[in-house]
């Protein structure tokens, strides 16, 4: 696939003010798109880091990660495009 984006959309809002890296747009209160860049079959595609502040402290929110776009590329298998993950208040890093 030549271009793709992942959306990310959390349970709870996103700080107004939030630092991005130059793939991510903001798309409203607690969704961020990023182009991942072309994926290739049976690699991984590159890294996307965040740091991302919530509107209020919470001790546990949800994640969903699913395509955003996919240039047009027909998946046979679409059980496996959504991940969903509960995301705790531990101060690790979480990584996908």
């Amino acid at each position: 696939m030549p271009d793709a984006s992942v959306r990310l959309r959390w349970s709870v809002a996103l700080a107004d003010r939030q630092v991005l890296p130059a793939a991510c747009a903001r798309t409203g209160a607690r969704t961020v798109v990023c182009g991942t860049g072309a994926l290739a079959v049976g690699r991984a595609g590159r890294a996307l880091t965040l740091s991302l502040a919530l509107r209020r402290a919470a001790s546990e929110v949800t994640l969903e990660v699913e395509p955003a776009w996919n240039g047009g590329v027909s998946d046979p298998d679409r059980s496996n495009d959504r991940l969903k993950v509960l995301v705790l208040d531990t101060g690790d890093a979480y990584a996908f």
